[in-house]
């Protein structure tokens, strides 16, 4: 894992000035080494930061050149199968004298020797690199299937001072001389929907994210005459998924779960290649226990495991993982943290996130990163279960609840929805937790408030729309912007060839998954050079789950129902049986607590006005009905707050 930068540009910049500036923005990246390559007449500059975690040793030293002088590479990343690519190079190409045991060295020499294109196709794994063809002069960004390393890209500049960026963070970009840094307002709208700013877009005007499953190249011709070429999908999800439903696997739910658990294994045990020191994020549920437990079958020592507690009870999972870690007999390590602790990370947000970024279980994430970093480099996840095993609430609640509303008209479901609305959120909770049945679930009246959009849903896609959506109308508290299209919202014909539940599965994959979940993990653990890995985003695993028949996944009401019977055979069933708790904080309470100062000043109408971004009345009813406990606002006030204080530090 490791930090990449460089630009291009014919103008006569201070070159190793600049590229020195860049690399130690992103130094927490890759602290280990750091390398810098340029070719003064083709105008192209490479950096790179160096976390070692494939053979630490200097031959792995990045920027690096093939054996034939062609290419150089700048990546970010891990090939778990280099070895195999490795061999297969080795037998058509018997003279290569490899100089290192890097993943580097093997990639960069496949791609001189097959080409972008066909190498791509044989690389299991994450990555994110930038490579210069001497031959045919041009640039290469590449970003894997799934989006766990990121990549950002863009002109800036005016005139013969125009430069092409392209770096791992914003940070990197934002040193540059010529980078302008003019805010997309268009993005603004994005955020406070979902919480971050999918790709292709960021919070800057001319700067992109690259897609997953994409590589862009730049010609000699569009770099001289400074255009920007559309990227080009190497590997679809849609296509895995739509392909995957038409073939379905006819095994028996004995056989398949056979099948199923070996190719967690492999993955698992591919992501186990290290070095360094290497653990598990556990939460106590059934993705990070899964990960857990086939990586302590697969080893002869105790891994090592971590979590992270909180002293709130209705956010603490960390109990739980304590019971699983002391059953598979992990080298286990938790930590309970304050909300004094918890807290102090916020100030840090801005720095490590680089454009606005709300969703809050980032403070956790970045918490445990923190604490695994003090004995670990590597750290696997469960990250990716839930939208593969059709793990989410929203799955469950289309399935039982869509068919049965559609037999209510909708004047009637609106005014109901309306009634419900109007109870405040403390009445809610008093009333629900009377009920016997519902005192082990948190946040009652949130739910309550998520059943008011199906409500008021048209259709199923409308619903779903809804419950990923943090502000419902954000057009109406940004003074200017408009909502630019997203995959969401010009989703392919060809998805109507999955049920509804499919397709939030798939749309939930191909968005929430990459621009909110793996950008939380990335930049969190990577702000503490710790190298993430999640093991249930191994494209072959991928596309042999979407094989599986739905009726495995989603049991009548139980979530990830083969998953789970793998799970059973090295673990107890009770140990992992319970409502799904997502990763939080009690961002609510603390709003009205010990952060009601912070929040007031960042809110303060007079400085909301003159910043000239939002609607500062539509936002003090918010925090006015929030600070009184009448409605639980918590998330759309925290996505304000978000932006306010990235554009404080900016």
């Amino acid at each position: 894992m490791c930090g990449i930068c460089g630009f291009y540009s014919k103008s006569s910049f201070k070159s190793d000035e600049i590229i020195k500036k860049m690399n130690l923005s992103i130094h927490h990246r890759g602290p280990d080494d750091s390398g810098i390559w340029q070719d003064g007449n083709a105008g192209i500059v490479f950096g790179h930061q160096r976390l070692s975690i494939i053979d630490p040793t200097p031959a792995g030293k990045q920027p690096m050149h093939s054996s034939s002088g062609r290419l150089i590479l700048t990546y970010n990343g891990e090939i778990y199968n280099h070895l195999e690519i490795r061999s297969e190079l080795q037998e058509i190409k018997s003279n290569i004298k490899w100089h290192s045991n890097t993943d580097t060295e093997t990639l960069v020499e496949a791609l001189d020797f097959w080409g972008i294109e066909v190498t791509l196709k044989k690389l299991v794994g994450m990555f994110a690199f930038a490579v210069w063809d001497r031959k045919l002069r041009s640039l290469t960004l590449v970003r894997d299937r799934m989006g766990e390393k990121p990549i950002y890209f863009g002109w800036q500049g005016i005139g013969d001072k125009t430069v092409f960026l392209f770096g791992s963070e914003l940070k990197a970009l934002k040193v540059h001389p010529e980078f302008r840094g003019n805010i997309n307002n268009d993005a603004i709208v994005l955020q406070l929907r979902h919480n971050c700013i999918p790709a292709p877009y960021s919070i800057y005007k001319d700067i992109f994210k690259l897609l997953p499953g994409h590589y862009l190249q730049l010609k000699e011709n569009d770099l001289v005459k400074k255009l920007l070429p559309n990227s080009k999908p190497y590997w679809s999800l849609v296509e895995v998924a739509t392909q995957g439903v038409n073939k379905l696997k006819s095994l028996s739910a004995n056989d398949i779960e056979k099948e199923l658990e070996q190719l967690l294994k492999i993955s698992i045990k591919q992501q186990m290649m290290s070095d360094v020191p290497l653990g598990v994020f556990l939460s106590g549920g059934v993705d990070s226990s899964t990960v857990v437990a086939l990586m302590q079958a697969q080893s002869n020592q105790p891994i090592k495991t971590f979590t992270i507690g909180f002293n709130e009870q209705e956010y603490n999972e960390a109990k739980y993982a304590k019971e699983v870690a002391r059953y598979l007999g992990t080298e286990h390590t938790e930590l309970y943290v304050s909300a004094e602790q918890a807290m102090a990370v916020i100030p840090k947000l801005a720095y490590i996130y680089d454009e606005p970024f709300s969703d809050s279980s980032q403070i956790p994430t970045f918490l445990i990163s923190q604490l695994a970093k003090k004995k670990v480099t590597v750290a696997l996840t469960g990250d990716g279960g839930d939208e593969v095993f059709c793990g989410y609430n929203r799955y469950i609640l289309s399935k039982n609840l869509w068919n049965k509303l559609t037999l209510i008209p909708l004047p009637l479901r609106k005014i109901l929805a309306s009634g419900i609305k109007s109870i405040n959120s403390q009445s809610w909770n008093k009333f629900l937790k009377i009920l016997p049945s519902l005192n082990q679930y948190t946040n009652l009246a949130d739910k309550v408030y998520k059943v008011t959009s199906a409500l008021e849903s048209k259709t199923l896609f409308d619903l779903y729309y809804k419950l990923i959506s943090n502000w419902q109308n954000p057009n109406e508290i940004l003074l200017n912007g408009k909502e630019p299209r997203t995959f969401l919202t010009n989703y392919e014909s060809e998805l109507t060839k999955l049920d509804g539940q499919q397709q939030m599965m798939l749309l939930d994959s191909m968005t929430y998954l990459p621009d909110d979940i793996l950008v939380k993990t990335d930049r969190a653990a990577m702000a503490t050079s710790l190298e993430t890995r999640a093991p249930f985003l191994n494209h072959k695993l991928l596309e042999y789950a979407w094989q599986i028949p739905q009726p495995l996944k989603l049991k009548k009401t139980q979530s990830k129902w083969i998953l789970r019977q793998i799970l059973y055979k090295y673990i107890p069933k009770k140990l992992v049986e319970r409502p799904k708790v997502g990763f939080g904080v009690p961002i609510d309470s603390w709003l009205r607590g010990p952060l009601k100062d912070w929040a007031q000043a960042l809110l303060d109408k007079t400085k909301l006005r003159n910043q000239g971004f939002f609607n500062p009345d539509s936002i003090n009813i918010k925090w006015t009905e929030h600070f009184s406990g009448k409605k639980n606002w918590q998330y759309e006030i925290w996505s304000i707050l978000m932006f306010q204080e990235w554009l404080s530090k900016k």
